[in-house]
């Protein structure tokens, strides 16, 4: 793979992932400025998942057709696009209809992505492309949360709306065709999903993006309403997830290489249990940052663990995968703020409470989902 051509699937991660994670952090301003409750206005969560999840299917049956550089190149133009809408909603129906777009086409990136590395590089380097990619990712969220602490929360559309359209001119001029990669139209799913070991790792995706954007995506309004933090300070707790997130891919991937993937998941999963339990604590705020640190270096050990096994699957069923991954883990992410928000509004200790025992289940019946490709 040409330097060049990671490089701008590196970009279009990033300017995917700019608000994904700042959204949920900016639920109390745009509540705020629309005066609105904080509950209705974080459909704007699960309004960009589920759709994103949806379409991510479409995706790598797609590119298995038709040019991946054509796709991509009206899917980011798309999505910019949406982002230009939200940026300037001037009701919610308006910022809710803006990100159901941004969702639907913003979906083709990580496909792409993962189906382009696990054909393109060597099975025993693939973990650290992986981690460089989603690095990328984790260092785009960090500037949008970053920036959701000191600018109008509408900047944090119209960014990504702008370099989306740059990096449309990227592709347009600089990114090769893969034309050599297509054949005929197909879609697999079906017979994927009969295969025990594919059923059985995204049985795992599904729970652990259950359980994990059931707690992320209402951090801000934990910390708001238990500790009575200013969005200054919900930001940057949130803000060191994704901080640690850039590390802990790129380790992640490192380590996936080098120690085995099945591994880093499962170290993954109990730095995500510790820091679950240690947030039902009354801790200050200085400590809350420090598990801030350890949950986002536990959630993307385990990601890139699970990202790198899936560029393992054989070509036969690899675009089926890579698009299953996105689905699967936005539409249980979407399902799992619904359920976090529903659990959160009763009582916020017992949704964590709910959420952590579901992580110690993962982690003792891990091996038996997760299994060599």
């Amino acid at each position: 793979m040409r330097k060049t051509t990671f490089a701008i699937l590196c970009l279009e991660g990033a300017v995917l992932s700019f608000n994904v994670a700042a959204a949920a952090a900016l639920v109390p301003s745009i509540a705020k400025d629309f005066a609105l409750s904080q509950f209705i206005v974080g459909r704007i969560i699960w309004l960009y998942m589920l759709p994103y999840g949806l379409a991510a299917l479409v995706y790598g049956p797609l590119v298995r057709a038709f040019d991946a550089r054509k796709v991509e190149l009206v899917c980011m133009s798309l999505f910019s696009l949406a982002n230009l809408f939200a940026g300037l909603s001037v009701n919610i129906y308006a910022l809710f209809t803006a990100r159901f777009f941004t969702g639907l086409f913003g979906a083709s990136v990580i496909p792409l992505g993962l189906i382009l590395i696990a054909r393109h590089i060597e099975a025993k380097n693939r973990g650290r492309f992986v981690g460089i990619f989603f690095s990328a990712t984790f260092i785009a969220s960090l500037s949008g949360l970053f920036l959701s602490a000191i600018i109008p929360w509408r900047l944090i559309f119209l960014i990504p709306a702008v370099s989306g359209f740059l990096v449309s001119l990227l592709i347009y001029f600089f990114l090769p065709s893969f034309k050599q990669d297509t054949g005929r139209l197909s879609i697999n799913y079906l017979s994927c999903l009969r295969d025990k070991r594919i059923f059985s790792l995204f049985s795992y995706i599904f729970l652990i993006s259950i359980i994990y954007h059931g707690i992320q995506q209402w951090l801000g309004v934990y910390f708001c309403s238990k500790f009575n933090l200013s969005q200054f300070l919900i930001s940057m707790l949130i803000t060191l997830t994704s901080l640690s997130g850039i590390f802990g891919e790129f380790i992640g991937g490192l380590f996936s290489d080098l120690i085995g993937r099945a591994k880093i998941v499962n170290l993954g999963i109990m730095l995500m249990v510790l820091s679950v339990f240690l947030l039902l604590l009354k801790t200050p705020v200085i400590f809350l940052s420090l598990i801030m640190i350890i949950w986002g270096l536990g959630w993307t050990f385990n990601h890139a663990g699970l990202s790198t096994l899936l560029t393992d699957i054989s070509d036969e069923f690899l675009n089926e995968s890579a698009s299953l991954n996105s689905s699967v883990r936005f539409i249980s992410g979407g399902l799992g703020a619904v359920l976090g928000g529903a659990m959160m509004q009763q009582n916020l200790n017992l949704g964590f409470m709910v959420f952590g025992s579901g992580l110690l289940g993962l982690l003792f019946f891990g091996k038996i989902l997760i299994k060599k490709i």
